[in-house]
Formats: C-alpha cells, sequence, structure tokens
C-alpha cells in the first residue's frame, strides 16, 4: 500500500485561518442577522488602480490578435518586468539588483514555501516567534522539525519577539544556517532598523547561513531611514533572498503576482563542502515547477512602475495606513498596549488575556473578527492581530463595536 509523508502527521491539526474561518462560518450560520465585520485575514478590499485595469484590458485585447497573442512565456517572467522591478525597486534606491537575478511568481506565500525545497534536510533553521505559519508548516512537511510539544517543534531556533526587544529579535548565541525575516513584520507591523538588519547580515556571514528576507509589506513604510530591503546592507547580496509581491502594494491578491531575488553571488555547500549556486538551483528549481504569470497579469503589474501606477499605489497604501492609525488608537484609548499600523497594516495589540478567549469576545460581542496571536506562535499569546484591511467605514464601524462590547 502507498505510504505517506509521516513529517505531515506533525502539523496542528488545522492551518490558523481555516480555524478561524470554522469559527466564523458556525457564528454567522448561527446569527445570520448580525453582519461580521473581518479585519483577521490580510487580504485586500479596494480596487485594483486605474492603471493596472487599463494595462489588463490592453493586455486582453493583444490575445485577440495573432500577430499579438502570447503562449507560454518565460517562467522566471518577461523581461519588461523583471527590468522595471530591478531599477525601480531597487537600484534607484540604493540596492544593487540585476534584472535576471529576479524570478516573477504567483506569491510571495509559494515562493517562501518552495524555497527550502534546494536546502538539506538536516540544516538548522531559525524561525521569529510569532511568525507566519508557513514558514514553519513547510520545514515540518519537510522533516526538518521533530514534534510539537507545548506549542514548539523540536529543532527549530526559535527567536523569541517580545515588548522587551520591540518585536523584533537579535541573531542567536547559537549556530543556524537558515534564518527567516519578515520586516515590515507579520504579524507584529514592526520594522527593523539598519543596524538591527546589519547584526544579521554581520551573523550570517560569521555562521555561513542564509537569510530569508519577506518583504511584502515594504511599500508600507514611511518612517525615513528604515530599509525597504535587505539588499541595503553591504554585503547582504552574499547571504540573502529577498521575497517581495505586488498583493498588498497594487491590491493583486486576486490576480497573485510576487517576485523573489536569488543573487548570482549566492553560494551554499554541498556535503563535501563545494560550493554551488544558490541563483543555478533556484533557476532549475522555479522552470521545472513554475510555468510563468499570464502576460496579462505581468502586464499590469509592469503598469505599477509608471508615473501614474506609483501614485496611485501610494494612494492605495496610504488609504490603509488611515485605517492602521485609526485602530491603533482606538485600541490605545481603550487601554491596550499596540505596536504596528505606522509601518505596516497591522496592528499587534497586547490584549493581557487568552488570544483566543479575546477573539471569541469580539466575534460574540462585537461581530468583529481579529486574529489570535497564539496562532503565530508561543510568543503570541496574550495578543491579537488587527488588520486594516477593509473599507473605512467598516473600520470604523468595527471601532465602534470594540468599544461598546469592551465597556
Amino acid at each position: 500500500m502507498i505510504r505517506l509523508n509521516e513529517h505531515y502527521s506533525k502539523l496542528k491539526a488545522s492551518y490558523l485561518f481555516a480555524d478561524i474561518a470554522k469559527r466564523v462560518s458556525a457564528y454567522v450560520a448561527a446569527h445570520p442577522d448580525q453582519p461580521v465585520i473581518r479585519l483577521g485575514i490580510g487580504d485586500v478590499t479596494e480596487p485594483l488602480p486605474p492603471v493596472c485595469i487599463a494595462a489588463l484590458h490592453a493586455a486582453t485585447d493583444e490575445m485577440a490578435h495573432r500577430a499579438t497573442f502570447k503562449g507560454y512565456g518565460p517562467e522566471q517572467g518577461y523581461a519588461f518586468l523583471r527590468e522595471a522591478i530591478a531599477q525601480h525597486d531597487f537600484t534607484a534606491k540604493g540596492a544593487p539588483v540585476e534584472a535576471d537575478e529576479i524570478f516573477v511568481s504567483d506569491g510571495s506565500k509559494c515562493d517562501v514555501a518552495n524555497i527550502q525545497e534546494i536546502f538539506a534536510s538536516d540544516i538548522r533553521i531559525a524561525i521569529p516567534d510569532p511568525v507566519y505559519p508557513v514558514y514553519v508548516d513547510t520545514n515540518v512537511m519537510a522533516g526538518r522539525t521533530g514534534a510539537n510539544a507545548d506549542g514548539r517543534y523540536s529543532g527549530l531556533v526559535y527567536l523569541d519577539s517580545t515588548a522587551a526587544n520591540g518585536y523584533v529579535p537579535a541573531p542567536p548565541a547559537e549556530p543556524a544556517d537558515l534564518i527567516y525575516l519578515c520586516f515590515p513584520n507579520n504579524p507584529t507591523g514592526a520594522v527593523a532598523t539598519r543596524a538591527q538588519l546589519e547584526a544579521w547580515v554581520a551573523y550570517a556571514k560569521q555562521h555561513g547561513a542564509l537569510i530569508l528576507f519577506d518583504a511584502a509589506y515594504e511599500a508600507f513604510i514611511r518612517t525615513p531611514g528604515i530599509p525597504r530591503s535587505i539588499y541595503e546592507i553591504p554585503g547582504a547580496r552574499d547571504v540573502a533572498i529577498e521575497f517581495r509581491s505586488f498583493s498588498k502594494l497594487a491590491g493583486f491578491t486576486g490576480l497573485r503576482c510576487a517576485y523573489t531575488v536569488v543573487p548570482k553571488t549566492l553560494k551554499a555547500r554541498d556535503a563535501a563542502g563545494q560550493e554551488h549556486s544558490v541563483h543555478a538551483l533556484w533557476s532549475r528549481r522555479h522552470t521545472t515547477k513554475f510555468n510563468g504569470v499570464s502576460y496579462p497579469v505581468q502586464k499590469a503589474a509592469a503598469s505599477v512602475y509608471t508615473p501614474e501606477g506609483q501614485a496611485q499605489t501610494h494612494a492605495l497604501t496610504e488609504f490603509y495606513l488611515g485605517n492602521a492609525k485609526l485602530i491603533r488608537e482606538a485600541m490605545g484609548k481603550l487601554g491596550f498596549a499596540c505596536i504596528g499600523g505606522d509601518n505596516a497594516p497591522y496592528i499587534w495589540v497586547n490584549v493581557q488575556r487568552d488570544s483566543w478567549e479575546f477573539f471569541d469576545l469580539l466575534l460574540n460581542q462585537a461581530q468583529v473578527v481579529v486574529t489570535p496571536g497564539a496562532g503565530f506562535g508561543k510568543c503570541g499569546e496574550g495578543h491579537v492581530r488587527i488588520s486594516a484591511f477593509n473599507s473605512r467605514a467598516n473600520v470604523e464601524t468595527a471601532l465602534a463595536r470594540i468599544a461598546s462590547a469592551l465597556r
């Protein structure tokens, strides 16, 4: 009989957001007359920027004519998009990245989940806590951990992110091989300073480690001096891979487009100590298992880099940051300590009680959905994440309901 990958049995019973969806569905079924406002999962709500819509229409029209029809495109992405990304997101901002180091994909979640496939199964993984669950779960599936006990998997190096360190962990005393970092952070909304990222790059160089830097929310950074890319740090090209997405920048959660940067200078060793190009390995994996993002979607993504696209996407992120400011101020007035919301679309609220209990309280008493911090890790207990992705009217209504429920 066919056998299963038994590492899957070590996973928690359900994925965090699936568990939330079940609870919300049960509540809605029992209370169909009580409209629920969702400030939990980080999905956008506002329409696509007009420049992206125009690009989608134009590209679709191209597909209607033999002379301009496009079939399979390059798996790594069309040159027009990769070149625009390299110039606008990196070179113009002092971060050296070449177009052929960029791999276009259908989502950062897929890339951060899949990248671990090209590394050995016995490497030491360092993961922040709290953390985006995909980082942990994909390594559990790959067999890099032991069992889950008391909310943590044996075999992982956990990097505690707490109020004491501003929710930005420092490099650990022990060595690690593969390090996951996310700034602006999901779920806490915290950002890392240049000095903090310099310490991580130095640590990676010292230990021969590799940093996986998730920058999916960099478009929300507003504080001057906060790095938007790990490649703004000297030496990072030798020790880091960066992931970015159009999902939150331009509202592409329904279109699906992202990219990963793998510098050609990045090396890793095999069991015999021989160096190999990580760029070449990821290219081999990417072209074998992925068939490219559609031409119309890539044209829509490229339109983001036009002057109109830059203005419209900035306005979009400003809108969500306006929501975030309202949420953070309202929760602060209710007596809760908060972080995030200024350089990120998430507000991390210290509720000083069981996070699932607080989730249930808001769902049942305010008809508002947030995300319990315990779902992001042991250090997330006692917190909830509130998302700014919704309409202004819904955010204002939700905050009024929350205030009423907690008085």
